[in-house]
């Protein structure tokens, strides 16, 4: 279908080929980011310099050793599918949350199943943080979790089911120093408060274990793990932190980090009836 456009050494290099080239070289890149700055990239490191010894043992026609890697290679498939289980599910995730077949897509509403009446709302940001604000000011941890494609229903069922209203005076309840609910997560979603004293799952980011304390390690792991974005009060410094993609700010003010929520939800939408 494409003739060949040049000749480098003995190969013939076509369309096809500088196609194939460049999807590798994009999904590599992808990969990098994904990976870059946390535990598992220097487990990938490892696997690919076993693999580069592997090909020179070949290479060098040592049969012994070359027959020892090869076993190793057999559950090399295995092996990756556990020690990067984040990861890949990380990786599937923002390539679902791209696709045109992706649920939020609108074209999804053509179908007679998903005619259902909508209706726009405005999640209170200023609210909360007025209320992260207050807890600062008092040195009161809290951490508040706003998914972006899914209400994260496997999260939030570590904790205490609320389906409540956004209210200064009950997030301040919340993550009272004498409340019960206090330790865990709240989660936001759909305008309301749909669960609090969740349990997240804490960052291995070997840049952050040390840098910080378990209530930003977790809002730094569900950032890595999912889409979802965290705003973390620290206990100890008084400050508020905006955490996203596994990267924290802490110096932001209260205003822009209502402009950044802002600007991510301003697009919501609830559908009645599901």
């Amino acid at each position: 279908m494409f003739e060949n456009t040049f000749e480098l050494f003995t190969y013939q290099i076509g369309f096809i080929n500088i196609v194939d080239l460049v999807l590798v070289i994009f999904i590599c890149f992808q990969l990098f980011k994904l990976l870059k700055g946390s535990l598992a990239f220097n487990i990938l490191i490892g696997l690919l310099t076993i693999y580069i010894f592997w090909l020179l043992v070949r290479y060098f026609q040592m049969p012994l050793m070359s027959d020892f890697l090869g076993e190793f290679a057999k559950v090399g498939i295995i092996a990756v599918l556990i020690v990067f289980q984040q990861e890949i599910r990380k990786f599937l995730l923002v390539i679902g949350n791209n696709s045109i077949l992706g649920e939020k897509k609108s074209w999804w509403n053509i179908f007679p199943w998903k005619w259902k009446i909508q209706q726009t709302f405005q999640t209170p940001f200023d609210e909360i943080l007025e209320a992260c604000r207050d807890l600062a000011s008092q040195r009161a941890g809290a951490i508040i979790v706003f998914p972006i494609t899914s209400e994260m229903k496997f999260i939030a069922s570590s904790g205490e089911a609320l389906e409540s209203l956004i209210s200064k005076r009950l997030l301040l309840s919340i993550f009272n120093k004498y409340s019960p609910l206090h330790d865990g997560a709240v989660i936001i979603s759909n305008g309301r408060i749909k669960a609090a004293n969740c349990v997240l799952p804490v960052s291995e980011n070997p840049n952050y274990i040390n840098k910080y304390g378990l209530r930003h390690l977790a809002a730094i792991g569900i950032t890595e793990q999912t889409d979802a974005i965290c705003l973390v009060v620290s206990e100890e410094q008084g400050t508020i932190s905006y955490v996203k993609e596994g990267h924290v700010e802490s110096n932001l003010i209260a205003e822009e980090i209502i402009d950044r929520l802002n600007e991510q939800f301003s697009k919501e939408m609830v559908v009645i009836g599901e």
